[in-house]
């Protein structure tokens, strides 16, 4: 498919309020704005037996603090009870990891380590002949690389996703996704692809250095400074975090997480992401044709008036990043396919209990 036009972003990115203390080991907590009934949608989130079954965790984050939370279900085991799911639970990303890929980038970008008009550092891709020396970093980002890789979490058979996870790719999920054919020419199409964001990975491992280098280097820049203790990322055997999918983390450090964002890449008056990186995430230049989902880099993009973007990650985890409102909301669980409608109802709506108190 062709490209938008890139559609910048209008909405500003609220700076912390003055009176309102950063999170350190714990959040400020608030209460919710005079008019907002969270209870409702809190309740239906909840509901294991209504259409959003199940959610492990909410987290609400206004005005920089904590101003509604629930925690519920359980994590499964095959021969023991569940483990119930509390604020200390780590939950996995999925796909949101891709988003904390992005913040990686955007750190080495601003280092000078990595340049997004370049062509991708791919060694596999060196020979002159390969068509594949064509694709950037910024088509990697922008998931427009033109590589064939089908991201289907149904039929096994027709999945490149999970043989890369499960299969014959787990051991190196940077040269499985490597390797794959180039269908169409860098730029000219959007393909929404956990290989992608794998090899994209790999370069960065192959500039600070593979696994123990690599989670330090995750630990140094990112987790620590924002506080998110809990995270952990999952790496394969050749060293590579497998940002396509694996961070465990709790709740509220998948928020911090978010209002790094939100806070344009500033954390307690320091500076952790490039000035303008943010925007590079949130900048629209795909619709998915699957279902006409707004894509930036390495984020989604809601496209409503209060310029929500958001981390999305398989069977409903999700962070929601709204400017406008100075909000963000976390969901965590395990929400079949079939039910994102709904789901995307209720996030909707809760965006809109706030809108309607402004």
């Amino acid at each position: 498919m062709t490209a938008l036009y890139p559609i910048a972003p209008t909405v500003p990115l609220p700076p912390q309020p003055a009176d309102v203390p950063w999170p350190a080991r714990s959040w400020p907590e608030g209460s919710l704005p005079a008019g907002v009934d969270l209870a409702p949608l809190l309740d239906a989130a909840f509901d294991d037996g209504g259409p959003l079954a199940m959610t492990l965790a909410v987290v609400v984050v206004y005005q920089g603090r904590v101003v509604a939370e629930r925690y519920g279900g359980g994590i499964p085991h095959w021969d023991e009870p569940d483990d119930p799911v509390h604020p200390d639970t780590p939950l996995l990303s999925w796909s949101m990891a891709k988003s904390m890929l992005h913040a990686v980038v955007g750190m080495l970008v601003g280092d000078g380590r990595l340049t997004l008009d370049a062509p991708a550092a791919v060694a596999s891709w060196s020979d002159p002949a390969d068509p594949r020396r064509a694709i950037t970093l910024d088509h990697l980002l922008q998931m427009r690389d033109g590589l064939d890789f089908a991201e289907d979490y149904d039929d096994a058979n027709k999945s490149d996703v999970i043989e890369m996870l499960f299969g014959r790719g787990q051991h190196d999920v940077a040269a499985f996704a490597s390797g794959r054919p180039l269908v169409a020419s860098p730029g000219e199409r959007f393909n929404y692809s956990s290989g992608t964001s794998n090899i994209v990975s790999g370069i960065v491992a192959s500039l600070v250095g593979p696994g123990a280098a690599y989670e330090q280097f995750l630990r140094d820049r990112l987790f620590d400074p924002i506080g998110a203790s809990s995270a952990r990322a999952g790496f394969d055997d050749a060293g590579t975090w497998i940002a396509s999918s694996y961070v465990h983390a709790t709740a509220r450090d998948f928020a911090r997480f978010g209002l790094l964002y939100l806070r344009d890449g500033i954390w307690d008056g320091r500076r952790l992401l490039p000035e303008g990186w943010v925007d590079h995430g949130r900048t629209v230049r795909s619709v998915d044709p699957t279902d006409g989902s707004l894509y930036g880099a390495h984020w989604w993009v809601v496209g409503d008036d209060h310029g929500t973007f958001w981390a999305a990650g398989y069977e409903g985890q999700s962070i929601d990043v709204c400017p406008a409102l100075d909000l963000v909301v976390v969901r965590l669980g395990r929400t079949p396919e079939a039910r994102t409608d709904p789901l995307r109802g209720w996030r909707q709506a809760m965006v809109d209990a706030f809108a309607a108190a402004h």
